[in-house]
């Protein structure tokens, strides 16, 4: 806008300028006047106005209708595109096609999310939307408000309780815990026994270094402690590591199924009362009416409403009497 002296356009009708490309297509008063629903008076009274506008004739009468002047021909000629394009910004509702637009996407979330949730996202999009890149950034419950809030991420993925006013969030789905070990290192079978579970170390996912979790307070209630031997924010190296000690882990259930296939490892319920909690969709509310984040907020709720081994739960009935205690943390699992 430093370009535009915004007094100019305070002379400026854009009537007129129908008027003036329309007489220009017609060739004639009577029949611009027909096409734009005015009587005759006012198509000359307009004529007149742009007259004095541009201080030049734009039409004058011949035989064959009202021709244009240089000018006015050299008008038409800027005016043109420029007043279907203003008609398209107005009138016509931005649109977005998954199969031949291009578009980046930037999602915020943790990584144990983005290994739970993009390897299917990415093949479904590979071929129902190969024009489409997607960037993720790294969250966790603290930053993911502040990223959306500061447009760094289009969608965070997210385990955060509530939103600013400016943000909305949308719970998806509710997932529960598992643990996992691996068989060389622990000959433990499934379901764990609480024993076995107190008798371990155990490595423990903290995004602010806690040692603790909501598991640990609920076997605190029954006088007993486990012993967290390694505190990481990152899920991404417990495999490896559950492979070379004998330790065990807690983590989402979501991360379950490809950690046995891929790493051997065994998985059981959690030995204790482990809490549940909710995944949710967040984005800006300025946000809401944006034909691409529309699309690629159904495609994130289509992958993350799966149900199978995994453990995770569609949300249309997540609540109920017999439901373990939600995870009420923002932290640590």
């Amino acid at each position: 806008m430093s370009n535009i002296r915004e007094n100019d356009f305070s002379r400026i009708d854009l009537n007129l300028l129908t008027v003036l490309l329309v007489l220009h297509r017609e060739g004639s008063v009577s029949r611009t006047a027909e096409r734009l629903h005015l009587g005759q008076p006012a198509v000359s009274g307009a004529l007149a106005r742009l007259r004095s506008m541009f201080n030049d004739p734009l039409f004058v009468r011949t035989a064959k209708g009202m021709a244009p002047t240089p000018r006015a021909e050299a008008l038409v000629a800027s005016l043109l595109p420029m007043m279907e394009q203003m008609q398209q910004v107005l009138f016509q509702p931005p649109t977005f096609n998954p199969t031949t637009d291009e578009h980046t996407f930037r999602l915020g979330m943790s990584d144990w999310v983005e290994r739970w949730l993009m390897p299917g996202l990415l093949a479904t999009l590979a071929s129902e939307a190969p024009g489409i890149q997607l960037q993720t950034t790294a969250s966790d419950p603290f930053l993911d408000e502040e990223l959306v809030q500061r447009d760094k991420v289009d969608v965070a993925i997210s385990v955060g309780q509530g939103a600013p006013a400016d943000v909305i969030r949308e719970p998806v789905v509710r997932m529960g815990f598992c643990t996992l070990w691996h068989p060389h290192q622990l000959a433990l079978t499934s379901p764990l026994t609480l024993e076995e579970y107190i008798s371990h170390d155990h490595l423990l996912v903290s995004y602010r270094g806690a040692s603790h979790s909501q598991i640990d307070e609920q076997l605190g209630r029954q006088n007993l402690t486990r012993r967290v031997r390694y505190v990481t924010p990152h899920f991404s190296s417990l495999p490896l590591m559950l492979k070379q000690i004998p330790a065990l882990t807690t983590v989402p259930t979501g991360l379950a199924s490809g950690w046995v296939e891929h790493y051997g490892l065994c998985r059981s319920a959690v030995p204790v009362s482990a809490p549940v909690f909710t995944l949710s969709l967040m984005w800006n509310t300025r946000r809401s009416h944006d034909p691409a984040l529309l699309w690629l907020l159904e495609k994130l709720r289509g992958e993350m409403g799966k149900t199978g081994e995994d453990g995770t739960t569609a949300s249309a009935d997540w609540m109920s009497e017999r439901d373990p205690p939600t995870w009420q943390g923002r932290e640590d699992f």
